[in-house]
């Protein structure tokens, strides 16, 4: 490795998107592009359970051994299941395996700018807030929050029980902006693709991400319906 490369790797510093098993992979990919899209570096961990979510909603097989070509195919398609919709470069996106406990994202030494769940499921959202760590996703949410990095956690359930209820008090208690995945229709959505970005554009704001995946309100009614 030259020192240009090493100086280079040592200023990386990129945001870890964990993709937990909840349905709602689109905003998973939405957020994604966006970060991409703003120049940003991704870690990504993919855990075991989302690989059948991914598989459910888009027909993509995950694979570690191909997951260039695999994140490239997810990233192209469309949340309408249109493939080639999109035309991602994921140059600077870095894959870890769920499994693996010694990946870089395990410590709170490697640097990353905080970490976007997207979407978290029930079971996710209370393994970070209990720190079980029994993935890597879960463990590196529990490095995030103990060096007071940013963490946005996209629930994607409903209806929530009480317990779940409470597991995001216990994160929002920690630190974490704890945003469900709620679009609004004051963008003047008309296809799926934009309530779906809308929700990503809304996670990308809480991580302070600059973006143009949905219209913002500017204090006029009627705004979205006239828009066009």
């Amino acid at each position: 490795m030259t020192a240009a490369s090493s100086t280079s790797q040592q200023q990386r510093r990129p945001w870890i998107v964990g993709v937990s098993g909840a349905s709602g992979t689109p905003f998973a990919a939405s957020v994604l592009r966006g970060l991409l899209a703003a120049g940003e570096s991704v870690d990504l961990v993919v855990s075991r359970a989302s690989r059948l979510t991914i598989l459910d909603e888009t027909g993509i097989s995950y694979r570690d051994a191909h997951w260039q070509e695999d994140l490239l195919s997810w990233l192209s398609r469309g949340a309408d299941g249109k493939p080639d919709t999109f035309r991602p470069d994921i140059g600077d996106v870095r894959h870890w395996g769920a499994g693996d406990l010694a990946a870089g994202p395990s410590s709170g030494s490697y640097p990353a700018k905080g970490m976007l769940i997207v979407p978290a499921s029930t079971a996710c959202v209370a393994g970070v807030a209990l720190g079980l760590s029994k993935d890597l996703l879960q463990r590196a949410a529990s490095v995030t929050l103990k060096e007071r990095r940013k963490l946005v956690v996209a629930v994607r359930e409903t209806p929530l029980s009480g317990s779940t209820l409470r597991q995001m008090v216990a994160l929002d208690e920690a630190g974490a902006v704890v945003l469900p995945a709620s679009p609004g229709f004051y963008a003047g959505a008309t296809q799926i693709q934009d309530l779906v970005d809308f929700v990503a554009g809304r996670v990308l704001d809480a991580a302070g991400v600059p973006h143009q995946l949905y219209r913002r309100w500017e204090g006029e009614l009627g705004g979205a319906s006239s828009r066009g």
